[in-house]
């Protein structure tokens, strides 16, 4: 009995001795790499000297993200739009020629119709489907990332057919 009693004291006065006055150490996280990235990068990356202007290399992103336009789609389907592949194909050659330094993340985006799972889901497929296209014309799939904001990032709030059909869309976002 006087030896269970003497191993549990030695073992409770080693775990609490232990963790004295240490620092813990937290490994960063994919949001706090992410956040650092563009600082570290705007460093990194040099923009193409301009004729009267030297802009930076997150202005230079800035200015190119501009250029890529975003992906519209029919209520309840990713398929792309007869009248969406010149702007998929003007987005596929800014890409290759003026991003071509930069990561491409396609945000899939929703009206606010159905539940947030399947609007989840539909805008993943969508910016799938952009992602394919954008490969297909030329785009290295390992520059492309993808995410799904379903119907939480609406550009119109109205209620009208006209504004959820803003919403029904894939956007193109520049990373360094």
């Amino acid at each position: 009995m006087k030896s269970i009693v003497l191993a549990s004291a030695v073992a409770a006065l080693l775990v609490l001795s232990g963790c004295g006055d240490k620092e813990p150490q937290v490994e960063a996280t994919d949001a706090a790499v992410a956040q650092q990235a563009p600082v570290q990068a705007a460093s990194s990356v040099k923009a193409p000297a301009t004729s009267d202007v030297s802009e930076t290399a997150a202005e230079y992103m800035a200015r190119i993200e501009k250029e890529l336009k975003s992906i519209y789609f029919d209520f309840d389907k990713f398929n792309i739009k007869a009248d969406m592949q010149a702007d998929l194909s003007a987005d596929a050659s800014v890409a290759n020629t003026k991003a071509s330094k930069f990561l491409v993340k396609l945000e899939g985006n929703c009206d606010e119709w159905g539940s947030d799972e399947y609007n989840f889901a539909l805008g993943l497929k969508r910016a799938e489907t952009v992602k394919k296209a954008l490969v297909a014309e030329g785009v290295d799939a390992n520059r492309v990332s993808m995410v799904s904001f379903g119907e939480s990032s609406p550009t119109c709030t109205d209620k009208t057919k006209e504004c959820w059909a803003q919403n029904r869309r894939v956007d193109f976002k520049l990373l360094p």
